[in-house]
């Protein structure tokens, strides 16, 4: 995890002088930085802070080769098939960080070869001079943010987060622009003109969600076992954890004590063993006092032999921290900010207490596997399945975004194997009926893949789903009360009743959807349109809240 940053189009003196917007996404990466103007480019400014994972001495950028002097890269990512591709197309590497493939495969094919042949997750700029062009890329699920400035007047900015850009706008002299995420699963390509303007010249979709991913799999089809698809599920899922073990930086496990994140870091730590890891693994867990969450977590810990930390929170810190959360997310959505809390509070421990720098987490299960309680009212398989796409072509504006922002705030990495390319291609392209809840239990075909191995126990892989809000609380006093008691005070009745004229895309209907559009708009005025396009809601049920509680079939425990 990194923090890239680029200016195309304007004046050089006006990136440096007239704001400190580089500087903003500091964050994503302490352990360095470097800015320059690259004289090869009219009016090009490029930046990086960087996060060492890989490659700690020779992995700064903006990265040069001497192979390729016409060429710089800014990268945000972890390429998990960098060797194999050292290996497959005999690449000559100038340096052990896992980006420089990148360079290599866009001068053996050009940037449709580049995207073709990346297992990982990245959001990338390549500039080369020789051509004057500027490419830009994300990885399929969005997994890497990344958001571009386009003015008419041919300014380009590119940037890991939105606060990079923001205060670039008011640069623009009045010139109609977008600020707006990069599309996941794209590449770009830009023009440079001799006046130092950019031009588009082209913006491709690279790959669909569910598709054979093109680049040569890290587990060879010849590895899996035909129809038996719970073995399958276990050899993939494996694999995808065994990947994110590439790091020179200590590892650590999320733990919820749910279904997801406790297969995940039993998974991790099975496999830190097989790999000789030199340190134990390290989980951590959130909540208030006792809850749910808490307790399932410690069970989890039990079993798997991890070095597990407890993070106690309060209603103080919720309230401090509420203001941060929307900062950093840099959306209103309402369940995406009660869920970000907890996870923004125990990643500050993290960075405060321990040496953990690569944080590995379940997100994605829900989306791909059909987690969400609202699906048992799915009125068909397939439309259940469409609705898993649907998610998942979606989830960097949610949960994905969420898993970022937050542990990025505190210079984390976070890592999400349920989202590896190969791993969900294979769980998308399975019988629609096999999905569905059954016998009112969700991703039940995912928990039974596991039944009987000894990873878990079956109190945990069987667990019910927990609404976030109630797992790190209680049923009876859920997090997301805790907020709206907080935010009452802070919000008028006046200010709600005017609240859908002033906001007229997603209206804030309670004073809670209020008080984040407010802390929003101070920090990204105008930009709700672009950053969310609606408010994650359960489908197919009438809901006025989006927690989970509020289905009828819900069934947390006390």
């Amino acid at each position: 995890m990194c923090g890239i940053w680029a200016l195309f189009g304007m004046a050089s003196h006006t990136s440096i002088h007239s704001n400190t917007s580089f500087t903003k996404i500091h964050h994503r990466g302490p352990d360095a930085w470097r800015i320059e103007f690259d004289r090869r480019v009219l009016n090009a400014c490029i930046g990086f802070h960087r996060l060492s994972i890989v490659d700690c001495l020779y992995g700064m950028q903006p990265m040069k080769l001497h192979q390729f002097p016409h060429l710089s890269l800014l990268c945000n990512g972890e390429l998990y098939n960098c060797q194999r591709l050292r290996e497959q197309f005999d690449f000559s590497y100038e340096t052990k960080c896992d980006v420089e493939c990148i360079l290599h495969l866009y001068v053996a094919g050009g940037i449709e070869n580049v995207v073709a042949n990346l297992d990982g997750v990245f959001a990338f700029c390549i500039i080369d001079a020789e051509k004057q062009r500027v490419h830009c890329a994300r990885d399929p699920f969005g997994v890497r943010p990344l958001f571009r400035l386009y003015s008419e007047t041919g300014v380009l900015g590119i940037s890991s987060e939105a606060k990079g850009l923001v205060d670039m706008r008011s640069e623009l002299n009045g010139a109609a622009y977008k600020l707006e995420p990069f599309p996941p699963s794209h590449f770009e390509t830009y023009e440079i003109d001799p006046e130092g303007s950019c031009k588009l010249l082209e913006k491709k979709r690279y790959y669909t969600i569910g598709e054979t991913p093109p680049f040569k799999p890290f587990v060879p089809h010849t590895s899996l076992r035909g129809k038996d698809v719970k073995q399958n599920i276990r050899t993939l899922l494996t694999a995808a954890v065994r990947k994110r073990l590439m790091a020179d930086r200590r590892i650590g496990c999320l733990l919820s004590g749910g279904l997801d994140s406790s297969l995940i870091a039993a998974l991790t730590v099975k496999l830190a063993k097989e790999e000789k890891l030199p340190y134990k693994i390290q989980t951590f867990a959130i909540g208030m006092e006792d809850s749910p969450d808490i307790v399932a977590a410690r069970k989890v810990a039990a079993h798997i032999g991890s070095e597990h930390h407890e993070v106690s929170f309060t209603t103080e810190d919720v309230r401090q921290a509420l203001d941060k959360v929307v900062f950093h997310l840099e959306t209103a959505d309402i369940t995406t900010v009660r869920a970000s809390v907890g996870m923004y509070l125990v990643s500050k421990y993290i960075k405060e207490h321990t040496d953990t720098t690569v944080v590995l987490s379940g997100e994605g299960a829900d989306e791909l596997a059909q987690g969400y309680i609202y699906f048992r009212d799915a009125p068909s398989s397939e439309a259940a399945h469409e609705e898993s796409v649907r998610l998942l072509s979606d989830i960097y504006l949610y949960d994905g975004l969420r898993a970022d922002r937050t542990t990025s705030a505190f210079s984390l990495e976070m890592r999400v194997p349920f989202l590896d390319l190969q791993f969900t291609s294979y769980f998308l392209g399975l019988s629609p009926n096999s999905k569905r809840p059954q016998g009112g239990v969700e991703k039940h075909l995912l928990r039974s893949a596991f039944s009987d191995t000894g990873l878990l126990p079956d109190a945990i892989l069987w667990r019910h789903k927990e609404a976030f809000s109630d797992g790190v609380t209680s049923k009876k006093r859920s997090l997301f009360e805790v907020i709206q008691e907080l935010v009452e005070s802070r919000v008028s009745g006046d200010a709600l009743r005017e609240a859908a004229t002033k906001y007229t895309h997603c209206p804030p209907r309670t004073k809670e959807a209020l008080y984040y559009r407010t802390v929003f708009e101070k920090h990204y005025a105008d930009l709700a349109s672009s950053f969310m396009p609606y408010y994650w809601m359960p489908r197919w049920i009438q809901v006025d809240d989006p927690s989970a509680r509020f289905i009828s079939h819900y069934s947390a425990d006390d």
